[in-house]
C-alpha cells in the first residue's frame, strides 16, 4: 500500500498525545463474557486520507472499518472476512475486509455522497438506508467463502451487525463505534468495542454438561441484563480517546462487577497487500496484443487505481 502521510500538524501532534492504536481484549463474569476494545484514530485517518474522504464518508468507512477490527478476535485459526453493506440508497454501501493477522482495508461504493441539506444528526438511514448486511467468511483450507446476510436498516453500524449476530451466529453481541471530529470536521478520536455472550458450556459451568436449570438461566438472564445496563452506560468513545483516555480506566471502570481481566493487546492497523510491484506483475501476464497496444498507444506511466486502500501506483511502460 502507498501509505498517505497525515500534513497537518495541529491534528498530528494532538494523534501524537493519545495512547496507541491498539486493541484489549477481555474478559469478565468467569468467561461468560468476553469482549475488545479497539483505540483507532490513527487507524481511522488513515482510512481517510487513503480514501480523500469527506466528512460524512469518514463517519460511514471509519465505523465499518472499526467494525471490521471488532470482529479480528472472533476468528477462528487463519481467517478472512469480507463485511459488506449493499443499499441502493445514496452511499450505495461499502465493503471491509479483515483477516486474523491484523489487517484491515475497505472502501465505501460511493466514495462521493450527496448531501442536499446540512446534518442534523448522525442518523445513516438517509444515506445507507434498507438493505442487506453480509459477511463472507474464508478459512486456509476453504475453496469457497461460507457466506451469511441479514436485511437491515443502516441506520446504525453497530446495531446492524448487532442483528447479524444475533440471527445468522446466534450470539447476542452487542457493539460501539464511535468516530469524533472537531468543528473543523477533522477526526480527533476513533475507538470501537464489542461485548458477547459465551457459550453456556464455558466459564463457570464448563464441565462440559449441556443441562441448564431453571435457577441458572435466572442466573444468566440477571447476569446479561447487569452487563447490558453497563454497557449502555459506555461514553463515546472517540471523545474518550481523543481526550487522552485509556483502556484500563475504561473496561476496568466500566464493568468492575464483573471482574474483567485483559487477557490479549494486539495490533490492528488499515493496510492492504497491494504494490508497485504486484502490479507490474498483473500487467506483464495480459494478453501479448493489449500489451503491445498498450506500448504502443499509451498511456505513459499507467495510472493503477486500488479501490480497496485508496493506493495510487504510477508503472512507466517501460518497467512492464
Amino acid at each position: 500500500m502507498n501509505k498517505i502521510e497525515l500534513k497537518d500538524e495541529k491534528l498530528k501532534s494532538h494523534i501524537d498525545s493519545l495512547v496507541k492504536d491498539e486493541m484489549c481484549i477481555f474478559v469478565m463474569a468467569e468467561g461468560r463474557l468476553r469482549g475488545a476494545l479497539f483505540h483507532g484514530t490513527r487507524f481511522v485517518n488513515q482510512i481517510r486520507l487513503q480514501h480523500n474522504l469527506g466528512i460524512l464518508e469518514s463517519m460511514i468507512l471509519g465505523q465499518a472499518g472499526l467494525a471490521a477490527a471488532l470482529m479480528i478476535p472472533m476468528m477462528k485459526g487463519e481467517e478472512h472476512i469480507t463485511l459488506k453493506y449493499e443499499t441502493e440508497s445514496p452511499a450505495k454501501g461499502f465493503s471491509v475486509e479483515a483477516d486474523s493477522q491484523g489487517f484491515v482495508r475497505g472502501f465505501l461504493y460511493n466514495e462521493r455522497i450527496p448531501v442536499e441539506k446540512p446534518l442534523d444528526s448522525w442518523d445513516l438511514s438517509p444515506f445507507l438506508g434498507n438493505g442487506i448486511l453480509s459477511v463472507s467468511t474464508l478459512h486456509k483450507e476453504d475453496k469457497e467463502p461460507f457466506i451469511s446476510s441479514v436485511n437491515v436498516n443502516g441506520s446504525n453500524i453497530a446495531e446492524d451487525l448487532a442483528l447479524y449476530y444475533k440471527q445468522s451466529e446466534q450470539i447476542s453481541t452487542a457493539f460501539n463505534l464511535s468516530v469524533q471530529m472537531d468543528k473543523e470536521g477533522k477526526i480527533v478520536g476513533a475507538g470501537g468495542m464489542f461485548l458477547q455472550v459465551m457459550p453456556e458450556t464455558g466459564g463457570k459451568r464448563g464441565s462440559g454438561s449441556s443441562k441448564t436449570s431453571s435457577s441458572d438461566k435466572t442466573s444468566d438472564d440477571e447476569l446479561l441484563s447487569r452487563a447490558e445496563l453497563a454497557f449502555k452506560t459506555c461514553p463515546s468513545l472517540g471523545q474518550w480517546f481523543s481526550e487522552k483516555g485509556n483502556f484500563e480506566d475504561l473496561i476496568y471502570g466500566l464493568f468492575r462487577e464483573f471482574k474483567p481481566s485483559i487477557a490479549v493487546r494486539r495490533n490492528v492497523v488499515y493496510d492492504c497487500p497491494c504494490s508497485k510491484d504486484r502490479y507490474i506483475s498483473y500487467l506483464r501476464n495480459l494478453p501479448k496484443a493489449e500489451l503491445d497496444d498498450i506500448k504502443k498507444n499509451g498511456p505513459d506511466p499507467l495510472e493503477i487505481y486500488c479501490r480497496n486502500c485508496g493506493s495510487v501506483y504510477n508503472i512507466p511502460v517501460s518497467e512492464i
